[in-house]
């Protein structure tokens, strides 16, 4: 049987005309993502291809969520693999839009949803929520998406894109789809590619924190602060630097010191020169 054939399209203008064509006879499940594609990101694919009838996948390394600090400039991209694998799952459509169609030279209109979006990343990262808020109302209106599907791993980011979404209308609804682990438990990560040997090694500390932390609450630990130091001993034995490690209401994401099993840990820390995060409930 012959495979179906993917389109990719740059153009916002093309984008937009296709689906709208598509928009209300199919149901469109839509992925973002900034490209350098691994399993997670397939497995998002997969999900959205049992639920919906046309798959658009976006890559788009978004600008705006980038301090001057951080690594815009030395992301990894790899179209041509990127495609390869999403051909291979045969799906529909690749938007692929370049900086200038995202963001004309007198682009000004931006999105930022408050309070959550100062918290945890927030706090460290000040206008990445914003970009990333900013880049995907754009996105679901380019794409008319019904569903967006999007990990866990990146847990604050989904409730905050909840949060736009409800404020601002759109129909499109967010799909929560399980966090993809590497065989030792690492979270998969495109960040994951900047890690050495050693510092690989070291970055499973974050998941056996967060292990230990079940193991701990199911032993009966039921505050924060008596837990958290346990966490923070075990990632700094392996080198971590820490810039955060909190124990949130997984709706509000506000700092809780009484848990429970909906308690959502979240971490994110330095390994090296490689800012990684994880979560976890405390208990299934």
């Amino acid at each position: 049987m012959k495979k179906k054939e993917l389109q990719v399209v740059n153009s916002v203008e093309e984008m937009i005309e296709i689906s709208s064509t598509l928009s209300g006879s199919s149901k469109i499940g839509f992925v973002p993502t900034m490209g350098y594609l691994h399993e997670g990101h397939l497995s998002l694919v997969k999900e959205a291809q049992k639920q919906t009838e046309i798959v658009i996948v976006s890559i788009f390394v978004n600008p705006t969520q980038f301090a001057p600090t951080e690594d815009l400039a030395n992301y990894p991209r790899s179209f041509e693999r990127d495609l390869k694998l999403l051909e291979e799952l045969e799906v529909d459509y690749v938007f692929f839009p370049t900086e200038a169609q995202m963001y004309p030279a007198d682009y000004k209109t931006y999105v930022n949803v408050e309070e959550i979006g100062t918290l945890l990343c927030g706090k460290t990262r000040p206008i990445h929520f914003r970009g990333v808020s900013t880049v995907v109302a754009k996105l679901v209106n380019i794409t008319r998406a019904d569903f967006m599907f999007m990990g866990k791993k990146d847990f604050q980011q989904i409730v905050i894109l909840e949060q736009m979404l409800r404020d601002l209308n759109f129909s499109t609804k967010i799909i929560r789809c399980d966090i993809v682990r590497e065989k030792d438990g690492l979270a998969m990560s495109s960040r994951n590619s900047y890690l050495s040997t050693d510092e690989r090694r070291k970055a499973l500390c974050l998941y056996q924190s967060l292990l230990l932390a079940r193991k701990l609450f199911s032993e009966g630990i039921r505050k924060a602060s008596v837990l958290k130091p346990h966490l923070k001993e075990l990632i700094e034995a392996n080198d971590g630097i820490i810039d955060y490690i909190e124990f949130a209401d997984p709706s509000s994401l506000l700092s809780t010191e009484d848990l429970f099993s909906e308690t959502r840990v979240l971490l994110a820390v330095k390994i090296g020169k490689t800012r990684l995060i994880d979560n976890m409930n405390l208990a299934e």
